[in-house]
């Protein structure tokens, strides 16, 4: 579904990723996992079309897509939630969610979508006249994800949703992220949180420094001798 292949990114004359490859299959859960400064949130703003790499290639469902602007990328259905939420704080949750829907299909579909999302986070049903900037932050980003899910998105990018979380929260995100997968979204999940977010992950990738390091499925990464000392103090 998504091949980033031999990919380098730099921010000027600073490079940050070096001949970086992910690949993520239909109906996965791929998580992206490592250190701050490792080049997560980086690989997701290049695929999301905000960043260029200098070399390589990304292809989305046969697309090549490394050359199209933001709004055609989600047009296709890869859509990213962005790492701190980026909420409109005095709008309310239905403004917000309502503007997640900004392609055609999306838009003729709204009315569909707003039932669903009501359905799988309930929590924004009984918010959605309330401003997204009064809500938890565990709530706020319910709301982020449920922005994200009005694109009608094929594979949704997920960057850190878990930050800054209570662990009682941190697990209800992860679980709301199985149940979108479960119901048919494809989803790329770029966390810190390298134990829970392994543990909920079909496969992962393990960078360090802008290179990929280890990759494999989620079970056997967490074996990983390396892995274990480097990011879980075992």
């Amino acid at each position: 579904m998504l091949e980033v292949s031999d990919i380098d990114v730099a921010y000027g004359d600073v490079a940050v990723l070096h001949g970086m490859s992910v690949n993520v299959e239909e109906g996965e859960i791929v998580a992206l996992v490592g250190a701050n400064a490792a080049g997560k949130t980086t690989i997701i703003n290049t695929i999301s079309g905000m960043m260029r790499p200098r070399k390589g290639s990304i292809r989305f469902r046969g697309h090549r897509i490394d050359h199209f602007p933001p709004y055609e990328i989600v047009a296709l259905g890869l859509v990213q939630v962005p790492e701190g939420r980026r909420l409109f704080p005095y709008m309310t949750v239905l403004e917000n969610l309502e503007l997640g829907a900004y392609s055609r299909e999306a838009r003729q579909q709204r009315i569909k979508s707003l039932g669903m999302i009501f359905g799988l986070l309930p929590v924004l049903k009984d918010r959605q006249g309330q401003l997204a900037g009064s809500l938890s932050g565990g709530e706020q980003q319910m709301l982020a994800i449920g922005r994200g899910l009005m694109a009608l998105p094929r594979l949704l990018m997920l960057d850190e949703p878990s930050v800054g979380l209570a662990p009682l929260m941190v697990k209800q995100i992860l679980e709301t992220v199985r149940d979108i997968n479960s119901q048919g979204t494809t989803v790329l999940l770029v966390e810190q949180n390298v134990q829970h977010s392994l543990r909920l992950a079909h496969r992962g990738y393990v960078l360090e420094n802008g290179r990929i390091v280890l990759e494999g499925k989620g079970a056997d990464l967490l074996a990983n001798p390396h892995l274990k000392k480097a990011y879980l103090g075992m």
